[in-house]
């Protein structure tokens, strides 16, 4: 007995190692200089809640949470029902019905600063593929800047639908499969139609996975920000610059002018910041959730 628990504590101590060392250890790292003047070289400055007074009257800051909003937003309304359509129509015994299934998936093993880049090419506003099939069918006469400040956000929204829609496909698939075949035959007995079928039946009793792939879903678009860097780094203007994205230069700065000079200080302090917003936003949703369990 005593050697088995030495052995579980030695396979376990690489995992606990990892934690502390890259999990824990950058919080209270981030933590202690969220009070400091620090641009990452010198001696930090104490400046106490300095920099959570320039958080609180940083415009910028305040327009990438509002972008945030609006890029989850959009992402979470465009996602949701078509990874729920999608699963709906390939949950049914199609021929190919497994390839398809792959084809929708396979976005979401790619690396997103890679996809990032063949999308750039893809809506180039000069030779992009895009705009040569819009040009060639008439339906423009110009070309389409898409990642100009008229349509930056969009596009960006697009490809993170194309990159998520797959991985939330998959699971709403594994959900409609707990649900008993005996139900759907009792409701075609009734004469249920299928848009009724899918509103009466199959969402109702999709709850507890419904409940938990909007958490998800909501969770990773208030942090997504890898395409954008490659495709915008938040331009025009300032369109398209979400929360992560402007924490993230912070850190590590994209350019040496501007806002983008590093400060680990103020940084830090949009980071802490930064997760109370998200955490909020998900508290917010498990209470709106509890109290539609508690309804139905």
């Amino acid at each position: 007995m005593h050697k088995n628990r030495i052995g579980a504590y030695l396979f376990s101590f690489p995992s606990f190692f990892l934690t502390i060392a890259l999990g824990i250890y950058p919080v209270l790292w981030a933590l202690r200089y969220m009070f400091y003047d620090y641009q990452g070289y010198g001696t930090p400055r104490f400046i106490g809640i300095g920099n959570f007074e320039r958080v609180a009257r940083d415009a910028e800051f305040w327009q990438s949470v509002a972008n945030t909003f609006v890029y989850a937003g959009g992402k979470l309304i465009i996602t949701l029902p078509l990874s729920l359509i999608l699963a709906v129509i390939l949950n049914r015994k199609l021929r190919g019905r497994h390839i398809f299934r792959a084809v929708f998936f396979l976005p979401t093993i790619f690396s997103a600063s890679v996809m990032s880049i063949v999308f750039y090419i893809v809506f180039n506003s000069y030779n992009g593929i895009i705009n040569q099939y819009l040009l060639k069918l008439g339906i423009v006469t110009e070309p389409v800047d898409w990642l100009g400040a008229g349509f930056a956000m969009l596009t960006t929204i697009i490809i993170a639908v194309w990159g998520a829609v797959g991985n939330y496909m998959l699971l709403f698939i594994a959900g409609l499969q707990n649900i008993p075949e005996d139900v759907y035959e009792a409701a075609s007995i009734d004469g249920v139609n299928p848009a009724q079928r899918l509103w009466y039946i199959t969402i109702p009793m999709l709850g507890p996975v419904l409940q938990m792939i909007i958490m998800l879903a909501i969770t990773t678009s208030l942090k997504g920000y890898e395409s954008i860097m490659v495709l915008t780094e938040g331009g025009p203007f300032g369109k398209t610059e979400v929360m992560y994205l402007y924490l993230y230069k912070l850190f590590f700065p994209l350019t040496t002018t501007g806002s983008s000079v590093q400060n680990i200080g103020y940084g830090s302090a949009v980071g802490f910041t930064t997760a109370i917003i998200v955490g909020l936003v998900t508290w917010m949703y498990f209470w709106l959730s509890k109290k539609l369990n508690n309804v139905y």
